[in-house]
């Protein structure tokens, strides 16, 4: 059985995460860090709840700048602490 990985590669791969978060850095070499925040409900007095989680992202061409609205996906490690990649820049920052 000959699989072809440029024909179907999502489904080769498996799924894989996807984030949308705000660049809040970018002042290392092809990486950017982005903010992904969420809300979440206390469990006993049903509050909402912000959580933020930052991700640092692989920004091959380095085109995003702070502020920008990013959709990032997860990907094999990259680095010690960079497993996702950029996927598009949503919205740039004015």
């Amino acid at each position: 059985m000959t699989t072809d990985v440029k024909q179907e590669p999502e489904v080769l791969r498996g799924h894989r995460k996807e984030r949308v978060g705000i660049v809040i850095s970018t002042a290392m070499d092809k990486t950017i860090t982005v903010a992904s925040r969420r809300f979440k409900e206390h469990r006993l007095y049903k509050k909402a709840l912000r959580q933020t989680k930052k991700f640092k992202a692989h920004d091959e061409a380095e085109t995003c700048q702070v502020g920008d609205l990013v959709r990032i996906r997860e990907t094999r490690p990259l680095s010690k602490t960079k497993r996702w990649r950029l996927v598009e820049v949503i919205k740039r920052a004015e």
